[in-house]
């Protein structure tokens, strides 16, 4: 049995209600290919999509993600429910799906947080910082940085500067989830009813991590490889959990292809001190190449700006131009398609009509 406050329910979703509507909210707690794991008033239960919301979310951006408040249709007696509607979300976190096609896949909904978990070992890379930064000022979450395993690690001191360096105005925690050091400075971002989101590359030690905030062995462990000190993948799907001193975490299975996805402003704040040198440039077009008057070539001539951070913001710059660009022919394409589609049925309809 759940309060629906200490599942994050608020105002926000409470104005999305009808009141003759007899469907009751609830939250996805976890997905697994087409089921899912509701959270409700009545406890937890498996449920699928109804085919209505099958047949109007052909995109899976529209489809029930990790997080999202929806309208279900409860079967007490079967521990079952269909989901028929997708709430409107408060954030949502998406990437572009792996592989070749161009489609946004949601990672998690309705955060407030999002712990960017890394490494005090090999695993330490300033430029996954940057593109986990960008995603996550993108969400409209509270990006939060871990530097976890100190138990690892003799000094830490430099790896916070290097990291507080590029992320400006982040908080930045070093913790050790074998130890527990560490570990009391996150109860700040886990209240009742707040949820956060844990991103990391496998083998940063995010299962270690939940499995000491639940106080219990739920998410299977295994070691980094002696090879090259990075991790095993363990996690295999998202899922959502609720905290024993209140709040809920969402777990993500190590990502190995995070792309960007309609993240010019998250892009601008993760990079906002190029953007605010890139002001003071002769020309608004400059594209701080070999232009004269350029502040941001001045900022790198004078070692105020580092090339690697320079040569990322580039980086991802042009894959997020490639991207939109990308993304106007799709939807012009599938703009034809509709009005073919539409001319398709009105010729019809004019066809069947004067038919005796």
């Amino acid at each position: 049995m759940f309060q629906l406050h200490e599942l994050g329910w608020s105002s926000f979703f409470q104005q999305h209600l009808k009141s003759s509507d007899t469907r009751i909210p609830a939250r996805v707690i976890e997905e697994q290919r087409s089921a899912y794991r509701v959270a409700c008033e009545a406890g937890e239960l498996i449920a699928e999509t109804s085919g209505h919301l099958r047949h109007m979310t052909a995109a899976t951006a529209g489809r029930p993600a990790v997080g999202d408040w929806v309208l279900i249709e409860a079967r007490y007696a079967e521990r079952r429910a269909t989901i028929h509607e997708v709430l409107p979300r408060k954030t949502k976190f998406s990437r572009k799906a792996a592989g070749q096609e161009t489609t946004e896949q949601i990672v998690a909904a309705n955060i407030d947080s999002v712990f960017l978990m890394t490494s005090l070992n090999a695993d330490l890379n300033l430029r996954r910082i940057e593109r986990y930064l960008t995603i996550v000022w993108e969400s409209g979450a509270q990006p939060v940085v871990l530097l976890s395993k100190a138990d690892l690690c003799v000094d830490s001191t430099a790896a916070m500067e290097a990291v507080a360096g590029i992320a400006f105005g982040v908080p930045i925690h070093v913790l050790s989830a074998v130890t527990g050091d560490g570990l009391e400075d996150l109860q700040g971002y886990l209240k009742t009813g707040q949820t956060v989101a844990l991103l990391g590359s496998s083998g940063v030690g995010k299962s270690t991590l939940i499995n000491r905030l639940l106080g219990a062995t739920v998410q299977k462990v295994r070691d980094i490889r002696d090879d090259d000190d990075r991790g095993r993948h363990t996690t295999t799907a998202r899922r959502l959990f609720l905290l024993p001193k209140g709040g809920m975490l969402i777990d993500t299975p190590g990502m190995r292809e995070l792309q960007l996805w309609d993240a010019d402003d998250g892009l601008s704040q993760t990079f906002d001190d190029i953007e605010i040198l890139a002001r003071d440039c002769r020309f608004r077009d400059c594209r701080h190449q070999s232009e004269p008057g350029c502040a941001v070539q001045l900022a790198l001539s004078r070692d105020e700006l580092s090339i690697e951070r320079f040569e990322s913001y580039c980086k991802l710059r042009r894959e997020l131009n490639y991207l939109i660009r990308k993304q106007d022919v799709l939807a012009r394409i599938e703009e034809n398609r509709k009005w073919k589609r539409t001319h398709k049925a009105v010729r019809e309809l004019y066809k069947n009509r004067d038919k005796p």
